[in-house]
């Protein structure tokens, strides 16, 4: 059964529930993210790399472990191309399931995969998307406690259930607003249509004034910080 009707409503509802984690960026901006979940992929994250190098556009990837550890060379190659990454746990197993000590492994093994395939230090990677977006009070307190940065999302088009390309773009295009963190999917559930998909979505997005920008942007707007940003 498809959800996405639902997940404008869980925004609005958990965002201010929850303000340590992203949600979304400037309101008051036209810089949005687009995200990347699952991956890396060898046949998906390729694909999804020469759109984004068409159209000059960084974006932001929250990896597994165990892919970065099958695709080294795939990880290389979206870090060697300046984008954003982040982790997704070791092998997509819901943080609130883990242990303390299982979820402090799944992230630094994780961290491990990601400095052996694209020489990434650890601390260069700590932001976190819990996979299926489930996590607890406790699993942000711990969060808090290793220095990791929980990244949720404000626009979700339900694409790994593969409702086909016209059905996620238009999801994206009626929820997309100013600062809005774009959640799509490059692993082996949903990354069947991701490049068909944002081969047809980014031009709209552009067409429309957006600028594509990384999750750290974000985090430097809502931190107000005064360093510019990057791909405006």
């Amino acid at each position: 059964m498809q959800l996405a009707f639902s997940f404008p409503l869980i925004y609005r509802i958990l965002q201010p529930s929850f303000p340590d984690c992203l949600w979304s960026g400037d309101l008051n901006s036209k810089a949005i993210a687009l995200t990347f979940d699952d991956g890396p992929h060898p046949q998906y994250t390729p694909q999804v790399l020469q759109v984004l190098d068409r159209y000059n556009i960084t974006a932001s990837f929250f990896w597994l472990g165990a892919c970065v550890n099958r695709s080294p060379d795939v990880a290389k190659a979206v870090s060697d191309r300046g984008h954003w990454i982040g982790l997704h746990g070791y092998d997509h197993r819901s943080f609130p399931l883990l242990t303390p000590k299982e979820l402090k492994e799944s992230l630094e093994t994780t961290q491990a995969a990601i400095y052996n395939a694209c020489n990434l230090n650890p601390a260069q990677v700590l932001d976190v998307r819990p996979p299926n977006g489930l996590f607890t009070p406790k699993t942000l307190k711990f969060f808090r406690q290793w220095n990791y940065r929980p990244v949720m999302w404000s626009v979700v088009p339900e694409d790994w259930v593969r409702p086909g390309v016209t059905t996620v773009v238009r999801r994206v295009l009626q929820q997309v607003q100013n600062g809005s963190l774009i959640v799509l999917h490059d692993g082996v559930c949903g990354g069947q249509d991701v490049a068909a998909t944002i081969e047809v979505l980014i031009p709209q997005l552009l067409k429309q004034g957006y600028q594509f920008v990384t999750v750290d942007n974000l985090w430097r707007h809502n931190n107000k910080e005064k360093s510019p940003i990057d791909h405006l």
